[in-house]
């Protein structure tokens, strides 16, 4: 459904959707008018198509035949649906996206582990290098750099995993630490963790070696302008789902910290703090049937 109301910005940057489960076709057509669906569900009842992307979950079987495993029941709940086995879940894949280019090549994969979760849309937007900062980005302005920090969804539900951005600009004749830099403060962005929700290591682009004359020093640096991206999600544990519950504002707060320097000094490092205040969606548990 997200998909849905996405389908204007995706087609903006020549994207079509389609989505496939191993569900019947009248039992997707069904869905489709029941949640106004215009895009292609397709229906792949004996789970080929899923066969040769490599994505059937066996879980289903195996915990069928073994039905009294502890483990392969713990399994079951994180990995397909949190309920008992069942024999109609037999042929369902492993939730993920693929991007397919014009050629039929796959460019881009990404998949969850938890059955709940997945990747928001402009989540997904942003780690293709897609996603644009919103008008109410948060600005932030120190003597070394301009930075804009973002949050991919200004709404969220129950299992979303979105991205926190922060585009950096370093001033003129101005570097900040990249990873690898040892005796420096390396730029990153800290959020704070609460309950129902978890956050990812950040993901880094790549840096640059820099000569520090003073102390003939190399080290990695960034002197252009970058992109941080950290994943946060919105766990769709039931204590999640519980904590959540009737909630309708999620507040994240954290820090950018970084140390720079110019072709002969090093400044203090500095630690700016931020923070978003996000919606939050009822969690839609509807699927086919």
């Amino acid at each position: 459904m997200e998909l849905q109301h996405r389908l204007g910005e995706l087609a903006q940057q020549g994207l079509g959707v389609a989505a496939i489960s191993y569900d019947p076709p009248e039992t997707l057509a069904a869905f489709a008018l029941a949640q106004k669906i215009t895009f292609p569900l397709l229906s792949d009842a004996d789970s080929a198509a899923i066969r040769r992307y490599g994505i059937l979950n066996p879980l289903p079987e195996l915990a069928i035949a073994g039905a009294d495993d502890p483990a392969l029941k713990a399994e079951l709940q994180r990995y397909v649906s949190g309920g008992a086995p069942s024999s109609r879940m037999a042929g369902i894949a492993f939730p993920g996206t693929f991007v397919v280019d014009r050629r039929r090549r796959v460019t881009s994969r990404f998949f969850e582990e938890y059955y709940v979760e997945r990747n928001t849309v402009a989540s997904l937007m942003l780690k293709l290098g897609a996603g644009r900062a919103p008008v109410d980005a948060l600005k932030l302005s120190t003597p070394h750099l301009e930075a804009t920090a973002f949050p991919s969804d200004a709404a969220v539900a129950v299992g979303n995993r979105f991205t926190i951005a922060v585009d950096v600009t370093p001033r003129r004749g101005i570097h900040v630490y990249a990873p690898g830099a040892a005796g420096y403060r390396v730029i990153t962005l800290s959020v704070a963790e609460q309950p129902a929700i978890r956050v990812l290591p950040i993901v880094y682009p790549p840096s640059e070696t820099y000569l520090f004359a003073p102390l003939n020093e190399r080290v990695a640096v960034y002197q252009k302008p970058f992109r941080l991206l950290r994943e946060v999600v919105v766990e769709g544990t039931p204590q999640a789902q519980a904590a959540l519950r009737g909630q309708t504002a999620l507040t994240l707060a954290g820090t950018l910290e970084y140390q720079a320097c110019d072709d002969k000094v090093c400044f203090n490092p500095v630690a700016l703090p931020v923070s978003w205040t996000l919606s939050v969606r009822p969690l839609v548990a509807a699927r086919p049937r």
